[in-house]
């Protein structure tokens, strides 16, 4: 690819984000182009203007959401709910790719990020209530839920409670929980066991939090280290709390039938936490979702690929649009 190639290219992609919002375009950093290769590197963003982009709503529950819109805000609301011990980061590789005229609304849960964290209540219903919340301070009456990893057992359940606020949902490296009476396996990655032998102050590279943050491919080192080290300072009451109450023994396969949103499944094949079992479960439970599955990524795979990832989820969101 020649140089006059590679510029004009560059400022193709430059004009695209220039159309999600003047907030996004002071994300864009800079853009890399390896010579001679075939496509672009990703957009680089800068986190500390991610974060700075920041809001926060209290809520008639009594908590305090951070929260950040981008995109067009004129586009299709889109909420985007991050993993256990992330948070509205998670979705910083991915976010480039995304098809600018959607509406994301990125959040942190609670008791991460910015986001409030109480004492209590750290069950799904708990999280998917403090959505619906945002979403009703947002003025906004129906939207696409994606989630990933606890953010999509959030999202399942967003979805199953509030159908009528619920357009597609995308559920990314989720679960739909062991058969009834299936006797309990052993896992690859017990990480249960070692979020219980945590002290604190939490270590963020510690051998625990490199392996809690590994992917299969790797990923930019900085997103990665700023991801730990947001993730130590959460109190280690609220990772058990979230543990015990959000992620163990939350009962999904009596739940999921109520879930008749155009879904979308999307996992990484090598996976060590959302094992063969708990994926066949969520399949099962939603015969009509679509599915794809990425060879050799892990628990992450829009960190790994995220234009791949991205090009999936596009085409399912605005199907029909």
């Amino acid at each position: 690819m020649n140089r006059d190639a590679t510029l004009t290219r560059t400022s193709r992609l430059t004009a695209a984000l220039r159309r999600w919002s003047p907030a996004a375009c002071l994300l864009l950093q800079s853009i890399a182009w390896a010579a001679p290769a075939q496509a672009p590197a990703p957009a680089r963003i800068d986190l500390d203007a991610f974060e700075a982009m920041k809001k926060s709503v209290a809520l008639p529950d009594g908590e305090t959401l951070a929260y950040l819109t981008m995109g067009d805000p004129a586009g299709a609301p889109v909420v985007l709910i991050h993993g256990y011990t992330d948070s509205a980061r998670d979705w910083v590789p991915l976010i480039p790719y995304l098809a600018p005229r959607l509406r994301l609304i990125l959040v942190d849960i609670r008791g991460h990020g910015r986001s409030a964290k109480p004492e209590c209540c750290y069950t799904r219903a708990d999280f998917a209530y403090d959505i619906k919340l945002l979403l009703d301070a947002l003025h906004v009456e129906r939207a696409d839920i994606v989630g990933h990893s606890l953010g999509s057992i959030i999202a399942q359940t967003f979805a199953e409670l509030w159908p009528e606020r619920t357009g597609r949902v995308v559920l990314i490296s989720s679960s739909g929980g062991r058969r009834p009476g299936a006797a309990p396996r052993a896992a690859k990655f017990d990480y249960a066991a070692a979020i219980r032998q945590l002290k604190e102050p939490i270590d963020p590279d510690s051998k625990f939090m490199i392996e809690w943050w590994w992917s299969p491919t790797p990923v930019d080192p900085d997103f990665n280290r700023r991801l730990r080290e947001d993730a130590a300072a959460i109190p280690l009451r609220v990772w058990l709390a979230v543990l015990d109450q959000g992620l163990i023994d939350t009962d999904l396969q009596r739940t999921l039938p109520r879930l008749k949103a155009p879904a979308l499944l999307i996992w990484g094949s090598d996976d060590p936490l959302m094992e063969r079992e708990v994926r066949d479960t969520l399949r099962e439970a939603l015969p009509q979702a679509e599915v794809k599955i990425f060879p050799g990524l892990g628990h992450n795979p829009f960190w790994e690929q995220p234009a791949q990832c991205a090009e999936v989820i596009n085409r399912f969101l605005t199907a029909g649009s």
